[in-house]
């Protein structure tokens, strides 16, 4: 009998931070435990200030953490490890080197996710552990190397933003003096308000346009538990456990800052632990004046954030959330077709293009290939967008759609996928995947470079069955012979007497990518 019960681990390699958490999830509930958390400050945010690159003693014991996970994970019969790699990571230089070398010498796969994934992500997490009464909440989420605010209230999030300043970045650029100087002091708060201007207007606006008078707050992550630790023991002798739940008032929170402002390193370090101390004052400052901009009364803590959230997404992707959280795996498709809108996509051809293209991949499935339906959706996804290009220019825009669904910060897919997505869409027309193209050379690995060829040959021929965009072919029968190596499209027109002549000599231009591909010859006859 198949247990209900499955080990799962989540780890987030971020900025100052290595973090897991192992989880039970019981299938049928579902629901999870966490029975097992590891922590390592490893600093991957202290770039090289040349180059921006991540360091070498860096990277050393960020690697000897993620050993030290797995040693974890092997003795507590972890099923699976889902991680992920933050803000650090996904802006050095050598980020991608760096996850290429962790999957070398450990067999580690590590997804690089964008700031509004992670936000998303974080999301998932707090609503997983608080319950939010469909009333507006402010999650901020401060790391060390990026600040996530989210609005929601336990359905789909109304704003998702990732702003550049995290604790340890903060303290790199502008904590050179022990206790901060005034200019130090001075220069630190310009850049954060200068940062966060922008969230905290859209925040307003937003607010004010949906008629929020009141606003209620969620605090995550090392800094904010940080302070909640420093704020229990001096009202209260002793820290609960667990922090849960529990509240710093602006008031106070504003007078822990005046004193860790006019503290040396010491000082901060009889009041938080040590490698806190370094770049607790740059977090707080960041909390502080995002609560003072959108006049918020407390925050209150919740101990769940990404790590939980990894943990949450799995499950939705595996089908173990429907209504769970009420959050669905739909975002996906909400995603794809809000960047569709933006790009000005005919929706209606873009439909019939994706479901000429699945229905190949569909009836191909087991003769040709064996990809299953994860790898169906991007298609799906490649299918929709493959034609934003053309929101800049009819001239090469296949490479134009690479660039604007690259940079379009899909919601719910990883950097891979995001990567995979793009890369179909770049490949429906014009050349095949080559080597040299710096975009296919992005893709993490053979089996995802291997999907782009085979699937985008797909994409190629659905493009053509379409070529007038009037929807005239109404079905596709494919008729395999693998002893002969022939392939026949049995065509079914919309309108009995069209000939379709011009679908039919685009196929015949557009066939050899996919005979090539799967070694048979293509031949096409209309019904």
């Amino acid at each position: 009998m198949t247990s209900d019960v499955k080990t799962l681990a989540a780890i987030d390699v971020g900025t100052n931070s290595i973090h897991m958490v192992i989880v039970e999830i019981k299938t049928s509930i579902p629901s999870f435990t966490v029975i097992e958390s590891e922590k390592a400050t490893v600093r991957l945010g202290e770039r090289c200030s040349q180059t921006g690159n991540l360091t070498e003693d860096a990277m050393q014991r960020s690697l000897e953490a993620l050993k030290r996970c797995q040693e974890i994970c092997r003795t507590l019969k972890v099923e699976e490890i889902v991680a992920v790699a933050t803000s650090a990571t996904r802006e050095a230089p050598n980020g991608h080197d760096f996850i290429r070398r962790i999957y070398e010498e450990l067999g580690l796969h590590i997804e690089v996710i964008s700031g509004q994934e992670e936000a998303r992500r974080i999301y998932l997490g707090v609503i997983s552990a608080m319950e939010l009464r469909d009333e507006p909440h402010l999650l901020i989420d401060i790391g060390g190397g990026s600040t996530e605010m989210i609005l929601g209230d336990g359905r789909d999030p109304m704003y998702l933003s990732s702003t550049k300043i995290g604790a340890v970045r903060l303290t790199d650029l502008f904590v050179k003096s022990d206790p901060i100087s005034p200019s130090d002091y001075d220069y630190l708060m310009g850049y954060i308000l200068g940062s966060i201007e922008r969230p905290t207007d859209d925040l307003r606006s937003l607010l004010h346009s949906k008629n929020i008078k009141s606003l209620k707050a969620i605090g995550t992550s090392g800094t904010i538990e940080t302070l909640a630790i420093l704020h229990s023991k001096e009202k209260t002798g002793l820290v609960p456990n667990p922090l849960q739940g529990y509240e710093i008032p602006f008031a106070d929170l504003e007078n822990i800052v005046w004193r860790l402002r006019r503290a040396d390193l010491e000082e901060r370090t009889l009041m938080v632990r040590q490698k806190r101390a370094e770049i607790i004052l740059a977090g707080a400052l960041v909390l502080l004046e995002t609560m003072r901009l959108l006049g918020v009364p407390k925050i209150t803590l919740c101990q769940s954030a990404l790590r939980e959230g990894l943990v949450v997404d799995w499950m939705i992707r595996h089908g173990y959330i429907e209504d769970g959280w009420r959050y669905q795996s739909t975002i996906r498709d909400r995603s794809i077709l809000k960047l569709a809108d933006k790009y000005g996509i005919d929706l209606s051809y873009a439909k019939q293009v994706a479901a000429h293209a699945l229905s190949l991949f569909d009836q191909t499935k087991g003769i040709f290939h064996e990809w299953g339906h994860e790898e169906r959706h991007l298609l799906w996804a490649a299918a929709m967008l493959h034609n934003a290009g053309h929101h800049i220019s009819h001239d090469a825009h296949h490479k134009h759609s690479y660039y604007l669904i690259r940079n379009g910060e899909l919601l719910g897919y990883t950097e891979s996928e995001i990567e995979t997505i793009a890369n179909l869409a770049r490949y429906h027309r014009k050349s095949e995947p080559k080597k040299k193209h710096d975009n296919f050379q992005n893709l993490d690995n053979e089996h995802l470079k291997l999907f782009v060829r085979q699937a985008s040959t797909f994409l190629r021929l659905a493009t053509a069955l379409d070529r007038r965009q009037i929807g005239a072919i109404a079905a596709i029968r494919v008729v395999c012979n693998i002893r002969t190596r022939t392939c026949t499209l049995q065509l079914s027109p919309r309108q009995p007497n069209d000939p379709c002549s011009l679908e039919l000599w685009s196929l015949d231009y557009k066939k050899q990518p996919f005979e090539d591909q799967f070694n048979v010859m293509l031949s096409v006859s209309l019904e």
